[in-house]
């Protein structure tokens, strides 16, 4: 990286870019084999994994949005050239995270099957027998998961995106490999996939905190900052990291709302819906991938003051996120019917997924690149606050409202369900770039 000047040249921004992508990708391809997987293990144990899942991703979005705040704090330091108030950064960044997953380890599995019958309510017993044990063993897993997010944010600030793309690899081979020993050598059951995440996670936390340690990097953790307290630099990452988690938060518990409205469709649009779903999630990775080039980028530029570097690179990333992303959403829409023989499906099911792939992917390529990727160079000026609430109110009065309008009053099913949610993106996608182009967010002062 050229940090000397504080120019990122195309090739920077190539070596930030491809890893994450990759990363993401291989993840997300890793995460459809686990089900896979899973599926042979029986119906009570996909259900209860799959329960679980949604309760854990509460938590991996808390985790993440206090990394993305220390990553902005981060990346403003070393934009800065203050290599020690970096490191401090990084190493407060870790006791926080440490702290806090501890602290939600213990509630998890002290609550437990409290907390499982108070979100699901009265599965059958077999289901939630797999909960319990699904998220007992999961819990442990939660400060693994947070310190090697906050390790994550080190290096991404950095824009060694490479380490944590490899790290991912072995991790998710050692998952695959141990699931695959778990459920047909062991007969392990729930636990037979439960254990290998543990264990890969453990192993991708003490693999990036060993890296964060390495005197050779420009950003270290170091002992003496990591067990002293600073209150400052704590609130410089809550500054960023509350505002982004309670976004999350909003935005996981108005989809477990959509989930209910989907319910009432009926079985083939359900279907249709789900596998749709998994189409997105994949097609939108472009976008999500681009989201921490724009914190390491903007942030540093911010960081040394050079407001001119951050407007022209706000500029030149977005057209990046636009081509690339309009690039790979037009390729996943092209394969959708490749993807499609994969599952017995009616045909009346699969048009409408094509339907709802096409209606989805338009929009993820011209419109969440302003919605999505160009509001984490916002965060990453220090906009949290704006982005905050222009994010929760657009799920609520775009996504959710609309749904209910399209989906259930206009008798649009699905269809209707997936114009909210563009029309979501569109409402954040228009007032983003008004808050861009208005210089605003300027004016914030992180460090």
């Amino acid at each position: 990286m050229k940090q000397e000047t504080g120019i990122f040249s195309n090739q920077d921004l190539r070596e930030m870019i491809i890893p994450l992508f990759l990363e993401q990708l291989l993840v997300m391809l890793v995460g459809m084999a686990d089900t896979v997987v899973i599926s042979y293990v029986g119906e009570a144990a996909v259900s209860g994994v799959s329960l679980v899942n949604q309760f854990n991703t509460v938590f991996i979005y808390l985790f993440t949005a206090l990394a993305s705040g220390g990553a902005v704090v981060i990346s403003q330091y070393i934009g800065r050239k203050a290599k020690d108030a970096a490191g401090e950064s990084a190493s407060q960044l870790l006791l926080f995270s440490t702290f806090f997953s501890v602290i939600v380890s213990a509630v998890v599995l002290i609550g437990n099957e409290r907390i499982l019958r108070l979100m699901f309510g009265r599965v059958e017993d077999s289901v939630m027998q797999a909960c319990v044990t699904y998220l007992k063993i999961s819990a442990y897993s939660y400060p693994a998961l947070a310190i090697y997010n906050s390790g994550a944010a080190v290096y991404r600030s950095l824009g060694k995106t490479k380490v944590t793309m490899y790290l991912s690899v072995v991790s998710n081979i050692i998952n695959m490999v141990g699931n695959l020993i778990g459920v047909f050598a062991l007969h392990a059951g729930v636990a037979g996939v439960a254990y290998p995440s543990l264990v890969a996670r453990v192993f991708s936390a003490v693999a990036i905190t060993a890296f964060c340690f390495q005197e050779k990097n420009e950003v270290v953790y170091c002992g003496k900052w990591i067990f002293r307290w600073n209150g400052k630099l704590m609130r410089s990452i809550l500054n960023i990291a509350v505002p982004n988690g309670a976004e999350n938060g909003i935005f996981q518990l108005v989809k477990v709302m959509l989930s209910s409205i989907v319910a009432l469709f009926g079985t083939y649009q359900i279907a249709a819906n789900g596998v749709a779903q998994s189409i997105w999630s994949l097609a939108a990775l472009a976008g999500v991938a681009m989201g921490p080039v724009f914190i390491t980028v903007i942030g540093q530029c911010m960081g040394n003051r050079d407001v001119e570097a951050a407007e022209s690179y706000f500029r030149k990333l977005t057209k990046i996120t636009l081509l690339f992303s309009s690039a790979w959403n037009l390729l996943v829409f092209l394969l959708t019917p490749v993807f499609l023989r994969l599952y017995a499906l009616e045909p009346e099911t699969k048009q409408l997924v094509i339907w709802l792939v096409l209606i989805h992917n338009v929009f993820n390529a011209v419109a969440f690149p302003f919605s999505g990727a160009l509001s984490n160079g916002l965060r990453a000026a220090g906009d949290v606050k704006f982005t905050m609430y222009v994010a929760i109110g657009s799920t609520i009065a775009a996504r959710l409202l609309l749904s209910y309008l399209f989906g259930i009053v206009f008798h649009m099913g699905v269809i209707g369900i997936a114009v909210a949610m563009v029309g979501d993106w569109i409402v954040r996608a228009v007032i983003f770039i008004w808050r861009q182009k208005s210089g605003k967010w300027k004016e914030f002062q992180v460090i």
